[in-house]
């Protein structure tokens, strides 16, 4: 498979550059799995799509304000990071850029409260950084950190918590599960009513999610592995609905592929945690979903091919071109897409 198998064309103006005001407001197209039928809703119609006895899965992540822009002490070059994974000891992974201007030793800082000494110099702009501090780090990196909003959003976001769901909650990613971003608390507690049960998993969004491909053959992609944890609680919940053969159905890439990678590791639901580089692409197995709740995602990435995986590539690439007719809104502050299928 290559890559330009995974490309389409689209409008730079489609490119959502603002959330908006009401999140469950955003428009929703619906694509029957079996049949390929497509409706043309609004997010908060998902309550009219789910039934009684399913189990929504959803990430509860909670994205750092992750964005530090700071200068060299020596040349005062500025240097940004994007933080993507602690390691502990205060010691974490990041993004640097540009990342030719580091080398091990170099001091960046980030004004009177906040040092980042690069420990090492891995590949593809990653380092190592021992952060240097006064007061709570968590504390510092909210008054001095900017969200990292993707490079194709050029607008000032006003409100922090927008780019985080209503019930994120564990802090560590460095990027939002965009498809959760649609849930308000008043459409949980309509799709509660409704006795659908929802679980939580979770998964630190990192490289892995966002690095792009680039490699014109995509089995040679390398996969950054990122963080997931599931509980007792959640395990049992989803292991009896699967025993049930009730629908399983994952909003976002992120739960997706924390559910498909503990299917794939233990064969059942199973209280775990660790990190995983799964990468689904058309011909993988499916083994733990049943239904996607997902944004329109980017060209020529690894999230479009596992959303072709759970379909099929042409049907996927035909309705992203509706979308782009009906002039949906795209990526992380877009509009999203539910593929359901009806358990056999």
């Amino acid at each position: 498979m290559k890559l330009e198998d995974f490309n389409y064309q689209l409008p730079e103006e489609l490119i959502a550059q603002t959330p908006l005001k009401d999140r469950a407001s955003s428009r929703l197209l619906i694509l029957d799995k079996d049949t390929k039928k497509i409706e043309h809703k609004h997010f908060h119609d998902i309550v009219d799509y789910l039934h009684e006895g399913d189990v929504l899965v959803i990430n509860d992540t909670k994205v750092i304000p992750a964005r530090l822009i700071g200068e060299k002490e020596q040349t005062k070059a500025v240097i940004e990071l994007l933080l993507l994974k602690e390691e502990g000891e205060d010691i974490w992974q990041c993004l640097s850029r540009p990342f030719k201007r580091l080398k091990e030793g170099t001091v960046i800082s980030f004004g009177n409260r906040l040092k980042a000494k690069v420990i090492e110099k891995k590949e593809e702009g990653i380092v190592r950084v021992q952060m240097q501090y006064t007061g709570i780090f968590l504390e510092i990196l909210d008054e001095l950190g900017e969200m990292p909003l993707p490079p194709y959003i050029h607008e000032k976001l006003k409100e922090k918590d927008r780019y985080n769901t209503v019930y994120a909650k564990n802090i560590g990613s460095s990027a939002a599960p965009t498809a959760g971003l649609h849930f308000t608390d008043e459409l949980l507690q309509e799709i509660k009513k409704k006795k659908v049960q929802i679980a939580k998993v979770t998964l630190h969004v990192g490289l892995g999610t966002f690095r792009p491909v680039e490699t014109d053959d995509i089995l040679n992609h390398h996969m950054h592995s990122e963080y997931y944890k599931m509980d007792e609680e959640n395990a049992k919940i989803l292991e009896q609905a699967r025993k049930e053969k009730r629908r399983i159905i994952a909003v976002g890439t992120t739960s997706t592929r924390t559910l498909e990678t503990i299917m794939t590791k233990y064969h059942h639901f199973v209280p775990c945690s660790g990190h995983t580089d799964i990468f689904i692409y058309p011909g993988y197995e499916w083994k733990a979903i049943d239904g996607l709740i997902t944004n329109f995602h980017l060209p020529k990435s690894t999230l479009i091919m596992l959303v072709s995986s759970f379909v099929d590539r042409q049907t996927i690439l035909n309705t992203y071109e509706i979308a782009v007719q009906e002039k949906y809104r795209f990526f992380s502050f877009g509009d999203a897409m539910f593929i359901k299928t009806e358990k056999k």
